[in-house]
């Protein structure tokens, strides 16, 4: 079977092998498993591979690449409109040419590949919509066209559409997914771990406006104020990276406020295993994939109600679901309850780890060869 692929995800080439984002690269490497072959149309650069970038492991693999493209600005928007007809033509062809279609949404690409794809209605078709599939969120316009044309069954047929989380009043091929990170031999008994020492919180994620890296920094600055043994490790990178390192060197907090930046898997896995709590108050998200790792290894999420995070964390019951305006005194006001009622908090542990090690990449590939398979339910 040829696999073709349209996806925005940047994909850089190096000694024969490709490479891209890891737990993107990671999930295509177990549709991998089931094909002959990829054709990827892809933004292509010429950097340095990253240390949160690893390579696909199918052997076969055509790479047609594109220009990385946006209209976040009218300069931007004239260039544009100078290239997206030869991206649609490579979008036109490789369609043409592949078994099965998979479109990675919502994006610029998986746009363009949302409009193509209605020529070929008889081709085998999935989508893998991995941002806010909620009805009622706010969304760019270009996100909400793009949920509008895979839903719309006469516009794209042959075709199932994967999104977080379970919603009323969805069209027949809408189905209900999720992302997995660790494999079912990885799982082993969560240690108890106790909030009589130094209770330690977890910021994962790019810094960036979407994700308020400040907002945890501030919630632990204050409750270590109040004479609360908390400290917060934060792991990614992004534009707010300086703008955090500033603000902890200029408060005096680098005992309290570690900054890792960007760390293999291994390292996450580890210390998720050694934290109480995972800070997650994103704007907006898909399958937040770090909230499922948290859980899977006994750190207790802290979250807003964005996107599934609620269908993950069982309404409350796995995790605490704060509302999306949740400042630091609503954040602590919760973070309080825990450290007054450890029972409480075991209990959830014990509830969110349950729930997370059902899904496990050995599922979740099985899951994929039934949809594979045209033999999904």
């Amino acid at each position: 079977m040829k696999f073709g692929i349209i996806t925005q995800a940047i994909h850089k080439l190096n000694d024969d092998k490709v490479y891209a984002y890891e737990p993107y690269v990671r999930e295509m490497n177990l549709w991998g498993n089931h094909v002959d072959e990829f054709m990827i149309l892809a933004p292509v650069s010429c950097d340095e591979i990253s240390s949160i970038e690893i390579a696909y492991k199918q052997s076969n693999i055509k790479v047609v690449a594109i220009p990385n493209f946006d209209i976040t600005s009218f300069k931007n928007l004239i260039i544009s409109l100078l290239v997206i007809p030869k991206i649609c033509w490579k979008i036109y062809h490789i369609m043409r040419e592949v078994d099965h279609l998979h479109l990675r949404c919502p994006g610029n690409v998986g746009l363009l590949g949302c409009l193509v794809q209605m020529f070929f209605p008889s081709k085998q078709k999935t989508v893998k919509y991995a941002g806010n599939w909620d009805p009622k969120s706010k969304q760019p316009l270009s996100y909400k066209l793009q949920k509008w044309i895979v839903s719309n069954t006469f516009l794209t047929k042959n075709c199932k559409v994967l999104v977080y989380g379970k919603w009323k009043n969805q069209s027949k091929n809408i189905i209900s997914f999720f992302t997995a990170t660790y494999k079912k031999e990885e799982i082993e008994i969560v240690k108890i771990k106790n909030l009589s020492s130094v209770i330690k919180f977890m910021f994962v994620g790019a810094f960036s406006v979407g994700k308020q890296p400040m907002l945890s920094v501030k919630v632990i600055e204050n409750l270590f104020k109040e004479g609360f043994n908390v400290q917060l490790n934060m792991y990614g990178n992004g534009d707010k990276f300086t703008e955090i390192h500033n603000y902890v060197k200029e408060k005096s907090l680098e005992n309290i406020i570690i900054l890792h930046g960007n760390k293999p898997k291994i390292e996450v896995k580890k210390a998720f295993k050694e934290s109480h709590f995972l800070l997650f108050i994103s704007k907006s998200e898909g399958w937040p994939k770090v909230v499922a790792e948290a859980m899977f290894w006994g750190c207790l999420p802290i979250s807003t109600d964005v996107s599934c995070v609620n269908y993950m964390l069982g309404n409350g019951a796995r995790g605490s679901v704060l509302k999306p305006n949740a400042n630091i005194e609503d954040i602590i006001f919760e973070i309080k309850k825990y450290f007054n009622d450890e029972k409480k908090y075991q209990e959830k542990v014990l509830n969110a780890t349950n729930w997370s090690q059902e899904y496990t990449l050995d599922k979740f590939e099985i899951e994929i060869k039934k949809i594979l398979d045209n033999n999904y339910e």
